[in-house]
């Protein structure tokens, strides 16, 4: 069984202080399945938009977990912002969450 977005969320902002990077819920979603998006700003003018990986790339034997993927690398914020808008229209219960760190480190798996 895997965990609520919301409770997924909170751990996420926690480990990412405790690595050093500042993390914020920018909005909030439904707190039971929300999809979640995650900004990575560089603070260089450019930032990384990750969303939840397709349900194809799970493996069989790790189901509960979550991964992620790079949809946009390097991308102004504007452009981000951009995207996000379009995603909100076609889902309003989806979360954002914005962590700033130079490193660009994002302490989740990726596909």
């Amino acid at each position: 069984m895997r965990v609520t977005s919301s409770l997924w969320i909170e751990a996420y902002i926690r480990r990412c202080y405790g690595e050093g990077a500042v993390a914020t819920l920018t909005r909030r979603g439904a707190a039971e399945a929300g999809a979640i998006f995650v900004v990575v700003d560089r603070l260089n003018g450019a930032a990384d938009l990750y969303g939840q990986a397709p349900q194809a790339a799970f493996d069989e034997g790790r189901p509960s977990e979550r991964l992620f993927e790079r949809l946009m690398g390097a991308e102004p914020l504007a452009a981000i912002d951009a995207r996000l808008e379009r995603e909100v229209r076609f889902d309003p219960d989806l979360w954002i969450v914005a962590v700033e760190d130079r490193a660009a480190r994002v302490f989740f798996d990726t596909v």
